[in-house]
């Protein structure tokens, strides 16, 4: 298998396997629960979106487009966290 994707968390990852699967790329979560054997430690490169490697690379475009939709909310939520139903302050 293939990894096309290394996530910081188990949304980012499940976010990109639904975009492949929706893309006809058939892909699965892999090392979601070796984050909860790491407790309060931080997990990092535990979590992978994995792929077969004859559709590797139409993946990667995929991937692509939903690193930068992604890029593109965090930073209009980092911006104006308000705007998009973000924290309310009382």
């Amino acid at each position: 298998m293939h990894i096309a994707y290394r996530a910081e968390n188990m949304l980012d990852a499940h976010l990109v396997k639904d975009a492949l699967d929706h893309a006809g790329i058939p892909a699965f979560v892999s090392g979601e629960y070796l984050t909860g054997a790491v407790g309060q430690l931080p997990a990092t490169d535990y979590v992978t979106v994995m792929v077969s490697p004859l559709q590797a690379e139409e993946a990667g475009g995929v991937v692509a487009e939903v690193e930068a939709m992604m890029a593109e909310g965090r930073a209009a939520l980092a911006e104006d966290p308000f705007a998009h139903g973000g924290p309310v302050s009382v």
